[in-house]
């Protein structure tokens, strides 16, 4: 393959993703299917239209609920939920592939003497209550913390957590409760050893897996990349030459793009129909903020010709749209970007601003494609 166009690119990245065409994934399978491909997706608390997970996937996952995420977090266990790129929402099979996270825990952990003394009475004290939040215990005592001073038994509870010791049992709002890891994940999940034996491998591997989450990565400095612990650029680099050489990942040409992209060498097949094939996506789907697709956003500028900024850290003054805006798909492209609320007076979740690119025309069909995407949405958002 001599080059490909940036549109063909984009084709295959919004095939990848499961956001071209006809819905790929349905149901909790459907959900579990595009998390595993993903590695994971970032939580984050913040609910203006729906919290980031879940706007993720309700634009993927045909007839997704949001309690669905729920059961398969604390029911069902097949996810778990910890620091990868950030905090994130993971399958289960990962568990393993964290353990050097949980052993520099352990021993590099901020206020590891302090955590160490009150540890032991933690684990006792669920053992024989059950699962707990911060308030439930009280050590009268204050550490300094990654935010700042804050309660020991807050801290505790998190560094167990990150210690693998502890699991999130289940939230009430963004309230944790915490139980022991063994109550809830098997031992033979437990037990297995990261495969992963040399910091090379354990980066080739999250490299991989960062390459599969967006669809395809550049080598460069990129936020897709962040939350890989010691991947500095000549670590990076000799990552990315191992993956070329051993035949995981291929190197692709795009016209007019400076650097070459890659993508996995599994993914050559759908590349190649990306590009033969003549069929066309009327799906118009709110993309979230901190979606997978989104993580490097120079490189969405680059393909896509779309450049965004997430407003909701910028002082009001300096906005240039607004608190909390998604970004919009409509076909093969991102054409604008939507602020959605929900009306206090009918509960229905609509669209207060619409902002389009440019170069895009606001036409009666795009409007109708908005419409019935927003019926779909607020199924989502009530159920």
């Amino acid at each position: 393959m001599d080059s490909i166009t940036k549109k063909q690119l984009r084709k295959f990245i919004l095939m990848k993703q499961g956001l071209f065409g006809p819905y790929k994934f349905a149901g909790k399978t459907g959900i579990m299917e595009y998390i595993k491909q993903a590695g994971c997706i970032q939580f984050d608390p913040i609910d203006i239209c729906g919290k980031n997970h879940e706007l993720v996937l309700q634009s993927r996952v045909e007839g997704f609920e949001k309690n669905q995420v729920f059961e398969l977090l604390y029911k069902e266990r097949s996810l778990f939920d910890y620091f990868d790129k950030v905090m994130s929402i993971i399958p289960i099979d990962d568990w393993r592939y964290f353990n050097l996270a949980r052993k520099h825990y352990v021993i590099n952990g901020r206020g590891k003497e302090e955590i160490n003394k009150v540890a032991p009475l933690i684990i006792d004290h669920i053992s024989q209550n059950g699962p707990i939040c911060s308030s439930d215990i009280d050590y009268g005592e204050m550490i300094n913390w990654s935010w700042g001073p804050t309660k020991m038994s807050r801290a505790a509870l998190e560094a167990l957590y990150f210690r693998g010791d502890l699991v999130i049992h289940h939230k009430k709002n963004t309230r944790k409760y915490y139980d022991l890891a063994y109550r809830h994940i098997s031992g033979e999940i437990l037990n297995l050893n990261n495969p992963n034996e040399t910091p090379e491998q354990q980066h080739d591997w999250h490299l991989l897996r960062r390459i599969q989450s967006v669809g395809a990565l550049w080598n460069r400095r990129s936020d897709a990349l962040l939350g890989i612990g010691g991947l500095k650029t000549p670590q990076r680099n000799a990552s990315f030459q191992r993956l070329l050489s051993g035949g995981h990942i291929i190197e692709i040409k795009v016209e007019d793009m400076k650097f070459p992209m890659y993508i996995l060498s599994n993914d050559e097949i759908l590349l190649k129909q990306s590009i033969e094939s003549d069929i066309k996506s009327s799906r118009t789907e709110f993309i979230a903020p901190l979606d997978n697709m989104m993580w490097d956003r120079k490189l969405i500028e680059e393909v896509f010709g779309f450049s965004y900024r997430w407003e909701i850290y910028t002082p009001a003054k300096d906005r240039k749209y607004s608190y909390y805006v998604l970004p919009l798909l409509y076909g093969d492209n991102l054409v604008g970007r939507v602020e959605i609320k929900k009306n206090p007076t009918t509960g229905i979740q609509e669209i207060i601003n619409l902002w389009l690119e440019e170069n895009v025309r606001e036409t009666k069909k795009l409007h109708e494609s908005l419409n019935r995407r927003l019926k779909k949405f607020n199924i989502f958002y009530n159920s």
